[in-house]
């Protein structure tokens, strides 16, 4: 049977920063970000199914993306979760509303291992997680694969 691979595109606007860092992203600053989605599977081939000819159904590869990713941290900010943030935030948290705190420094490269772990779960058995691509700017992006992990 023949394998189709799906890929839909997802943007997002976010700001975080990076405590620790020994540069300028240990500033609070924001990105503009692409996050490609592709997953991989065999197409059903059932001629009563609704979805027949369809490795799985765009709405629903949108719904999960959504609700996972970008309905979550568009127009947040993220910030990793330490004793060290904890002024900050409840600064923060007194003016703001969209603050998502994470167990993990927010790099690009640590969000995608977190968006895949979040989204391979939601997808339907046999459709599977192929890759992550997230652009942090327009020249800069971090990828996920599955064959890598």
């Amino acid at each position: 049977m023949t394998k189709i691979r799906l890929t839909k595109e997802f943007s997002f606007e976010a700001a975080h920063l990076l405590g620790g860092y020994d540069g300028a992203c240990r500033e609070i600053h924001g990105h503009s970000y692409r996050l490609f989605v592709t997953v991989r599977g065999i197409p059903i081939r059932e001629d009563a199914n609704p979805k027949s000819g369809m490795v799985m159904d765009f709405g629903l590869l949108k719904r999960i993306v959504l609700e996972e990713v970008t309905e979550r941290l568009d127009h947040a900010f993220i910030v990793r979760r330490t004793p060290d943030n904890d002024s900050l935030l409840s600064a923060f948290a007194a003016r703001f509303d969209r603050i998502v705190q994470v167990d993990y420094q927010p790099t690009c490269e640590n969000m995608l291992a977190d968006f895949a772990s979040r989204i391979a779960r939601r997808l339907p058995p046999s459709v599977e997680l192929f890759a992550l691509r997230l652009h942090e700017t327009a020249t800069s992006f971090a990828e996920w694969y599955a064959e890598d992990n």
